[in-house]
C-alpha cells in the first residue's frame, strides 16, 4: 500500500471512530440531562504516531493526552507547527520530569503530591521566565479512590491541603479533579464519590470546574456524575501499534 493510500485508509478509520465516540459523549450528555457543550472529548494518543495526531486535528480536535514525557515531548516538538494544539499529560509524572513537562504541556492531570507541585511551580515559572509559555501551568489533583500506591493519585485527606498549595503557587492555576475507579469497583460508585470530592473542592475554589473522568469501557458513567472530560484511547485510536516497553 502506498504512503497516501494509508493516511487515507487511517484517516477514514479514526473519523469513524472519531463519530462513534462523540456519538456516544452526546448521548450520555443528553440521558444525564446536562448542558449541550458540557463534556468534551480528550483523545489518548500515547504510543501513537504523531500521524495520528495530525489526522485528529484535521478532524477538528485540539487536545491530546499523553502518559510518557520523552514521547510527548518528542510529538510535541514535531507538531509545534500545529495552531492551538494542547497537550495533556495524564500518565504518572516524576519529578525530575517536571521542568521538562512545564515546557509544553497545556495541563498536568496527575498532580498527587506537594512534592510534585513544587517541582512543576519551579517548571512553570522558569518557562513564563525564559517565554517558552504565556500563562501558568494548569494542573488537576488526581484524587486516588482505592489509596493503592501503585496507581497514583492522591489520598482524599490530602486534596484541600492540595489545592491549597496549588493555588498559592505562582506558576500553577487549579482545574480541577481526575481520577481512575479502582481495578474491580463499580464505576457508577467510585464516580460518585468522585463528584462528591469535586462538589467540596468547588466550595472553596470555585474556578476549579473539570473532572477528568471516564474511558473508553465507563465514560456514560462518568458523564453521568459529572465528568467534563473524558480520557478515550482504544475505542477511538483502535489496537497500540506498539508495546509500552
Amino acid at each position: 500500500m502506498s504512503a497516501g493510500a494509508a493516511v487515507t485508509e487511517r484517516t477514514a478509520e479514526l473519523s469513524e471512530n472519531l463519530d462513534r465516540v462523540l456519538a456516544r459523549i452526546e448521548a450520555a450528555r443528553a440521558d444525564a440531562g446536562r448542558e449541550p457543550g458540557s463534556v468534551r472529548l480528550l483523545p489518548v494518543t500515547k504510543f501513537f504516531p504523531a500521524s495520528d495526531i495530525e489526522i485528529l486535528y484535521r478532524l477538528g480536535r485540539r487536545e491530546f493526552g499523553e502518559s510518557r514525557e520523552q514521547e510527548a515531548a518528542g510529538k510535541a516538538a514535531d507538531l509545534s507547527g500545529l495552531a492551538g494544539i494542547e497537550w495533556h499529560i495524564i500518565g504518572r509524572l516524576q519529578r525530575n520530569k517536571a521542568n521538562a513537562v512545564a515546557r509544553y504541556a497545556h495541563t498536568v492531570h496527575s498532580l498527587d503530591s506537594e512534592r510534585l507541585a513544587t517541582a512543576l511551580d519551579r517548571g512553570s515559572l522558569a518557562a513564563l521566565e525564559a517565554g517558552l509559555r504565556a500563562e501558568p501551568l494548569r494542573v488537576l489533583i488526581q484524587v486516588s479512590l482505592d489509596e493503592d500506591p501503585a496507581r497514583g493519585g492522591a489520598a482524599e485527606r490530602e486534596l484541600d491541603m492540595l489545592a491549597e498549595r496549588v493555588g498559592d503557587a505562582e506558576g500553577l492555576r487549579l482545574g480541577g479533579l481526575m481520577a481512575i475507579p479502582p481495578l474491580g469497583d463499580d464505576p457508577d460508585s467510585a464516580f460518585a464519590r468522585l463528584a462528591t470530592l469535586h462538589t467540596r473542592l468547588l466550595a472553596s475554589h470555585p474556578a476549579a470546574t473539570e473532572l477528568s473522568a471516564g474511558m473508553s469501557g465507563d465514560l456514560e458513567s462518568a458523564v453521568r456524575h459529572g465528568a467534563t472530560l473524558v480520557r478515550v484511547g482504544t475505542g477511538l485510536m483502535g489496537a497500540r501499534p506498539i508495546t509500552s516497553a
